[in-house]
């Protein structure tokens, strides 16, 4: 019996096995993102795609406390967890599984609220994020009250100065919703805000997982009469708008003519494109 030609067998065969046993793992399109922390238990918890052997960085909008991090399998699913001042480097070891997720938990250092950031790591078949900002969602008065305060100089103390705010107050109410998905595009909330000499709609948009990202252009506002009123300005909280993403969108109007608590059909459309959404009846 000849040996040689026996152990090139072996060998063949022997490879051919370790062959079959590592998992194949697909390509993976390399996404950068961002992400909001909920400001309730009640709210999802914003996901991340990983992928084993891949690196994602987590970078949060303030210091985070290193020794508070919690990763649901650190010593067994990842290779390597190393946080920073302001990061998490995540690399690991094993996907999450179907359905499966993986809970990350971070304390902030600054005592703002909320205290920490809360994010689920989960698989994808084709996507991995390499990049997450993760930022703090204010509640939705707040956030408007911030973009305000941007507008002007001066800060919300310039409001008065300006002549903008004055014994009138500002009224708000709540934009009837309507519920039907449009264009991949979904109003979580919204909000008709008036004063004397100004008005704004301001609206929370979400879009849909596994569309293309979308970009704030044009709102619409016309009266029960037909009549269309004149919008200023339409302003996004961010740029643009990625998958998955909830953005804030603010409308400012021409200063109010028309009777208090008059009903207004509310349009908001996409900016150069085709993804229109009719958002329901805003009363301002």
């Amino acid at each position: 019996m000849q040996l040689l030609p026996l152990l090139t067998l072996v060998l063949i065969l022997t490879g051919s096995a370790a062959t079959a046993q590592q998992p194949q793992h697909p390509g993976h399109d390399r996404q950068e993102r961002q992400v909001f922390v909920p400001s309730n238990s009640s709210e999802p918890v914003p996901e991340v795609r990983v992928a084993a052997g891949i690196a994602t960085t987590l970078v949060f909008d303030a210091p985070i406390d290193r020794a508070s991090i919690e990763v649901e399998g650190q010593s067994t699913r990842f290779r390597l967890v190393d946080p920073g001042e302001r990061t998490l480097f995540l690399e690991p070891l094993v996907a999450p599984g179907d359905g499966e997720r993986l809970g990350v938990r971070v304390r902030y250092k600054d005592g703002r609220s909320p205290a920490h950031a809360v994010v689920a790591l989960v698989s994808h078949p084709t996507m991995v994020d390499t990049r997450v900002d993760v930022a703090r969602m204010q509640r939705f008065p707040a956030a408007l009250e911030a973009a305000l305060a941007q507008c002007e100089a001066g800060g919300p103390a310039n409001l008065v100065f300006s002549g903008r705010l004055d014994l009138d107050g500002v009224r708000a109410r709540r934009i009837k919703l309507i519920q039907d998905i449009q264009s991949g595009m979904k109003l979580k909330e919204g909000t008709g805000f008036r004063a004397r000499t100004w008005a704004l709609v301001a609206m929370r948009v979400h879009n849909l997982p596994g569309q293309q990202p979308w970009t704030a252009g044009e709102a619409r506002l016309i009266r029960a009469d037909g009549m269309p009123v004149k919008v200023l300005s339409v302003r996004m909280d961010r740029p643009k708008l990625a998958p998955g993403e909830t953005g804030l969108v603010v409308a400012e109007t021409e200063s109010p003519y028309w009777n208090v608590a008059e009903i207004f059909r509310l349009e908001l459309r996409e900016k150069g494109g085709e993804r229109h959404l009719v958002i329901g009846t805003a009363e301002l």
